[in-house]
């Protein structure tokens, strides 16, 4: 059991978790939008994915050097390597113009974690923009590196999806801002913040009515979808619902950053 936890804890604490989740949003927009399978792009999401997690939790505990690295961390750190090797790879196999937006999401990474002036803070510590960065980077890597790669026409349905994932992670974060709410430092202004706990829980459900309704404005939309949109709409109402601070971590680490997972399972097994 000892053994489990610590490949469980390994597997999260690693990325590897979300990455999948992002690898998953990338298939979702394949299937969406009748995109031949792109291994290149959704591997380099992967691995990219990987590395920038990676970079925005520890780099500032390996800048700092206040205590000699854990084997875990060390191996999290020989994992992240290898991961940027394998976005090197999968880099060179881009469109150009995928590949242009791909440095400019970097640029958003680094700018989300590196102080880029003096006694300022970064990206990441900017009162309330915080949920903003990381639903609109998920939506660019997501759909947008997708859409560029397989030089797909921009329609009225890329724009309502767009839309869609940036509810759909959205109301993701905000699971992760309630249970964190007494960790997070007041000067954040997370929504929960803002506007309290209940109120917050209300704007995710009704955010995630829109999503649902939205998806009638699609061009064709087809039944599946709407089932497997309706079954999303359930589980992360009731994610939302009974969020709490005294959650365990793995309730969001692991349940709700697993959403998009079982998200795209539904849409390849029903």
């Amino acid at each position: 059991m000892r053994i489990f936890k610590l490949l469980l804890d390994f597997y999260i604490n690693s990325s590897i978790h979300v990455a999948l989740s992002c690898y998953t949003l990338v298939r979702m927009t394949y299937y969406m939008f009748h995109i031949p399978n792109d291994e290149a792009t959704a591997n380099f999401v992967f691995f990219g994915t990987i590395v920038g997690y990676n970079f925005v939790k520890y780099d500032a505990l390996a800048r700092a050097k206040k205590e000699k690295m854990k084997t875990e961390l060390k191996l999290i750190a020989l994992f992240s390597f290898c991961s940027l090797i394998m976005i090197g790879y999968y880099f060179f196999q881009l469109e150009r113009i995928t590949q242009i937006v791909a440095v400019v999401f970097l640029a958003i990474t680094l700018l989300y974690t590196l102080p880029f002036f003096p006694n300022r803070r970064n990206a990441r510590n900017w009162a309330g923009v915080k949920i903003y960065i990381v639903a609109l980077c998920w939506v660019g890597v997501t759909i947008g590196l997708p859409i560029l790669n397989a030089e797909i026409p921009i329609t009225s349905d890329f724009y309502l999806k767009c839309i869609q994932r940036f509810i759909l992670v959205f109301c993701l974060v905000i699971v992760f801002e309630i249970i964190d709410l007494s960790n997070d430092d007041p000067h954040l202004q997370t929504v929960p913040q803002q506007i309290g706990v209940r109120k917050t829980k209300t704007l995710g459900i009704s955010l995630m009515i829109l999503f649902y309704l939205l998806e009638f404005l699609k061009n064709g939309f087809d039944q599946k979808q709407l089932l497997v949109n309706a079954v999303l709409f359930v589980l992360l109402s009731f994610l939302l619902l009974f969020a709490n601070e005294n959650r365990s971590r793995y309730y969001t680490s692991f349940w709700v950053e697993g959403i998009p997972v079982l998200w795209w399972l539904m849409v390849v097994f029903i």
